[in-house]
């Protein structure tokens, strides 16, 4: 009976179509009417069917019940999500520390001795080599591998034509919130790269929810703040249960993170579009592709030049004056300390009133073209004020250990706490974006305004939830 009243409604479609083709002439607007025609024709095609006939992309149909349905869609989405952060996390391990071995372990002494053996500077030396080489390492050994996974993998994802069913999942969670149901394509893309993340926004044609998208983008995780987040949860929140299952609550402890950054997105989102960017959000018309074997070559191009490699040139073209940086803060002495110990020992009242500390402001200060180099910057930094001998290369010259130990034991030893690592990890999430996500923000707005915006609004919120994570700490202690 169904079915023949959907044929009923077709076949009257396609006679209206054609009555009023009859009525006006084919000279009239006749592409609008060939239009309406075929489009009769396709919508009976894919939901009418004869009695004991196949039904048309039953395949796609009983799919979509599973991945769009009011209770699966969710989990399955963050399932998901979650087999796709694990696969670039876990899939990165490798190539990262064959490229930190190659990179740094290597070629950083090997140039270091050629500089030596042509009588180089030992402060030219220090700024080009464990200065602006170091850091470009570190960005490529961290950045590179993770990309290289996250991004083909996303790629085909969209290509299979599952992406547009995650749109279609978020699509009332993000109307509410007064913004466009296809940011939530931006916002999964951010947790590769914020700056793909923002030109990715472009998909979205109105220009105030395609602001609300750029603005908000950065709380999704970058894969450059993933390694921040696994480190200082594995040694702060894992350490406190069992070592049997240190690894869950530590794993858990990240998902927390970001879907916190999730819920700052709607709210953000929200609250853009009830006061500087107000307007009501514009409905769109999400028709959902049906499935197909996803194109291997051209994902592969579109993932790895268009987005991984011009993604990684930028972060490497910011990343070098950042490590020059590093190493003279380190090394320019007033007094009897150097620029670093003079910010860090002038910021720690501040930063203590946040539940983090001098080291952490300056690393984040410093290390702004790249979050790549936070950890490395942040265990510097630490040792030199902290005054330890035999742990690292040198004052300025960044470093990680393979040790998750000898890494909680040089923290421990800078006065971090348990309050420091939580509030750490919020920060990590809640600040200000990377200089290569800043300058992308730019060029696809043309305004220093929203830049600035974009920029500020994410330290403002951190230094707030800090603030009061402190406060709640201490009121329970």
């Amino acid at each position: 009976m169904k079915d023949t009243t959907l044929k009923q409604k077709g076949e009257e479609i396609i006679s209206a179509a054609n009555s009023v083709r009859w009525e006006l002439g084919t000279d009239f607007n006749d592409s609008i009417i060939e239009t309406i025609y075929e489009n009769a024709t396709r919508i009976s095609t894919k939901t009418v069917k004869q009695l004991g006939e196949k039904e048309a992309y039953s395949f796609d149909l009983k799919v979509d019940k599973i991945v769009t349905s009011k209770w699966l869609g969710f989990p399955l989405m963050f399932i998901m999500l979650a087999v796709v952060f694990w696969l670039t996390v876990a899939g990165a391990n490798y190539p990262s520390s064959l490229l930190a071995s190659l990179l740094i372990d290597t070629l950083h002494p090997a140039i270091k001795n050629l500089a030596e053996s042509i009588n180089m500077p030992w402060w030219l030396s220090g700024v080009l080599i464990d200065g602006g080489y170091l850091s470009m390492a570190w960005v490529i050994a961290v950045m590179l591998p993770p990309m290289a996974i996250f991004f083909p993998i996303f790629t085909l994802l969209e290509d299979l034509g599952y992406l547009p069913r995650v749109a279609f999942n978020m699509d009332n969670l993000f109307r509410k919130a007064g913004a466009h149901g296809k940011q939530a394509l931006t916002m999964s893309m951010g947790f590769g790269c914020n700056a793909a993340g923002v030109v990715a926004a472009r998909v979205i044609d109105s220009p105030r929810e395609r602001l609300i998208a750029i603005i908000t983008n950065n709380f999704s995780l970058c894969n450059g703040r993933w390694p921040t987040q696994i480190l200082i949860a594995t040694i702060f929140i894992g350490g406190l249960v069992p070592a049997g299952i240190a690894g869950i609550v530590s794993a858990g402890a990240v998902v927390a993170v970001a879907l916190i950054g999730i819920g700052f997105s709607l709210i953000v989102s929200w609250g853009l579009s009830k006061s500087v960017l107000k307007g009501e959000a514009s409905s769109f018309s999400l028709e959902l592709p049906p499935y197909r074997p996803p194109r291997v070559l051209q994902t592969l191009y579109t993932s790895l030049i268009d987005r991984t490699l011009i993604v990684l040139w930028r972060a490497v073209v910011f990343a070098v004056p950042a490590g020059i940086v590093i190493w003279l803060v380190a090394n320019i002495h007033i007094g009897e300390l150097s620029i670093a110990e003079h910010f860090i020992e002038w910021s720690n009242p501040f930063a203590l009133v946040f539940g983090l500390n001098g080291v952490i402001l300056l690393a984040y200060i410093i290390a702004i073209p790249a979050n790549e180099i936070v950890i490395p910057t942040v265990l510097m930094l630490t040792v030199l004020n902290a005054k330890m001998s035999g742990i690292g290369a040198g004052s300025g010259v960044m470093f990680e250990l393979d040790s998750m130990n000898d890494t909680a034991n040089i923290l421990h030893a800078g006065g971090w706490t348990l309050l420091t690592g939580i509030n750490l990890m919020l920060f990590s999430l809640l600040h200000n974006p990377c200089s290569t996500t800043i300058y992308t923000i730019y060029k696809e707005t043309k305004s220093t305004k929203w830049t600035l915006v974009a920029t500020f609004l994410p330290i403002v919120l951190g230094l707030i939830v800090t603030f009061f994570t402190t406060q709640i700490w201490f009121l329970f202690q």
